[in-house]
């Protein structure tokens, strides 16, 4: 993340400035990141599950200095939606920045949930994405450490091996049961 003003020069992201959320998902303030994580107040956030060509799901390991969940896990790309800004928006930003990657078509959304943190950072109001990503991928150096694109079966056999975020891995889980859902009622299988 940059500095609008000065492109050059990186934001803090406990600087960037959210709306935070009622139980309903009404906007009722705007706080920094940092004061938001620090009080546990309800923001939103969005996850992106990306698939390459092959159908394999990006996989990577967040880096050590992120505010939540460092060095964790995490099956989806994604982040909180700034003061001001959609879900679609958020979704394709964070998409494309995560990935590095530019023209990466509109994230499909499936499913919102109210996710209530059990380590005391609070609560968000989250959407889950799925996008199909065949551009080469050069992920934000600030934000990943490591990352592969693995087939779901690797993937959910790790689930008990890795460090996952806790927010991602429920995310998972709800977009699991959600595919079981869609795929029985219109006799469809989730996207591969």
């Amino acid at each position: 993340m940059t500095d609008l003003t000065d492109p050059q020069r990186p934001v803090n992201p406990a600087d960037e400035i959210l709306d935070v959320v009622d139980e309903r998902d009404r906007v009722v303030g705007q706080r920094a990141r940092g004061e938001v994580y620090a009080l546990g107040l309800r923001h939103r956030c969005v996850f992106v599950l990306v698939r390459d060509a092959e159908g394999r799901i990006f996989v990577h390991r967040r880096t050590p200095g992120k505010l939540l969940f460092p060095s964790h896990y995490d099956m989806f790309v994604g982040g909180v939606v700034g003061a001001g800004e959609g879900y679609d928006a958020a979704a394709l930003r964070e998409a494309e920045e995560e990935l590095g990657v530019r023209g990466l078509e509109r994230p499909q959304p499936l499913f919102r949930f109210l996710y209530e943190d059990a380590g005391g950072f609070g609560s968000w109001w989250s959407t889950v994405y799925q996008v199909r990503c065949a551009l080469p991928v050069r992920p934000q150096v600030e934000e990943v450490a490591w990352h592969a694109f693995l087939p779901e079966e690797e993937v959910r056999a790790r689930l008990g091996d890795w460090p996952w975020v806790p927010d991602g891995l429920a995310a998972y889980r709800l977009l699991r049961d959600f595919w079981t859902e869609t795929s029985s009622s219109a006799g469809s299988r989730p996207p591969r």
